[in-house]
């Protein structure tokens, strides 16, 4: 399972972060994708690269399969488990833009600078149930997408394409975007405010302390509750000046939706985890992260290495 968030900092520049929540890693690194880099997109949807991308994930035959991931134009996309939803096509579809599921972050970052480029984009798009090998399954996904002034969530189920306007800068996993958002009129009473006296009979009564209108708030780790939890702190954290008070402010807010081992089990019986949380920040065109056993953050700027050269770099 996962959580997403984006947010803007005080000059406009993009923040997208996420939890990846499972049983177990993939050997995920920081990887580079750089401008000159050739490409092996199985329908050319991806046929160069126009922005630099860096993001966590994999490199398969020379692929990069990103979990999430930012551009040098400011924008970031991130893919959140979608089971019992998600459908592809089986086959490419002629006359469209054909897209293999294990390639979408790549043909979003590395395609588009901005939000309404990749929405006037998606009306031609179809995303194909075409793994990149045998080992590796299409995951079945739903993916955010961020610049600096909105997101959208895109969902391919047995509806086809599906669009929205993600008001809230949040995702988390199943059921649709369109469930959690509705969803979040049951929370309308919540707020951070502190609460009055009350008067009853003669008694004047008032709070323990701060955070009484926060009663409701969902503390699980169910999706539904999540994505309550999460849009309530993203959207209820006080603006932030600088790159460090805003890296801050997003490590913060994953956690309040982080997994911690041996909480809550899944089918097989293994207990998910926040396996790692990362950050792309579009102002210093920076990706951060952590790890479950090491919670201290880490860095690699874009511009560290060569994001004109030919090679994917693995850090």
């Amino acid at each position: 399972m996962c959580t997403s968030i984006r947010f803007s900092d005080a000059s406009g520049n993009l923040y997208l972060a996420r939890n990846l929540d499972w049983t177990y890693g993939y050997g995920e690194r920081v990887v580079l994708t750089p401008t000159a880099y050739e490409t092996h997109s199985p329908f050319s949807a991806v046929p160069r690269i126009q922005h630099a991308v860096i993001g966590m994930g994999i490199v398969e035959e020379d692929t990069p399969l990103y979990f999430d991931c930012g551009n040098d134009a400011g924008l970031a996309v991130a893919g959140l488990n979608f089971p019992g939803y998600a459908s592809y096509a089986p086959e490419p579809v002629e006359g469209a833009t054909n897209v293999a599921a294990f390639e979408f972050p790549l043909w979003v970052a590395s395609q588009f600078a901005s939000v309404d480029e990749v929405e006037a984009a998606l009306a031609h798009v179809v995303i194909v149930d075409k793994p990149i090998n045998e080992k590796y399954p299409s995951s079945l996904l739903h993916w955010i997408i961020g610049d600096s002034t909105r997101a959208i969530v895109v969902e391919s189920t047995s509806e086809g394409l599906q669009v929205f306007d993600n008001d809230v800068d949040v995702l988390a996993n199943q059921p649709g975007f369109s469930w959690h958002h509705e969803n979040l009129r049951n929370y309308l009473n919540t707020s951070p405010d502190f609460p009055e006296e009350t008067a009853l009979g003669r008694a004047h009564l008032g709070p323990f302390g701060s955070g009484s209108h926060m009663r409701g708030i969902p503390g699980d780790y169910y999706s539904p509750s999540r994505f309550v939890r999460a849009a309530y702190v993203n959207a209820h954290y006080p603006g932030k000046a600088s790159e460090e008070e805003n890296v801050s402010r997003a490590f913060h807010t994953l956690q309040q939706v982080a997994m911690v081992d041996g909480s809550a089990a899944m089918g097989s019986g293994d207990f998910e985890k926040t396996i790692y949380t990362g950050l792309y920040s579009a102002r210093t065109k920076t990706y951060y992260w952590n790890t479950y056993d090491d919670p201290a953050i880490q860095s690699v700027a874009m511009a560290e290495h060569a994001p004109e050269g030919s090679k994917l770099v693995v850090v």
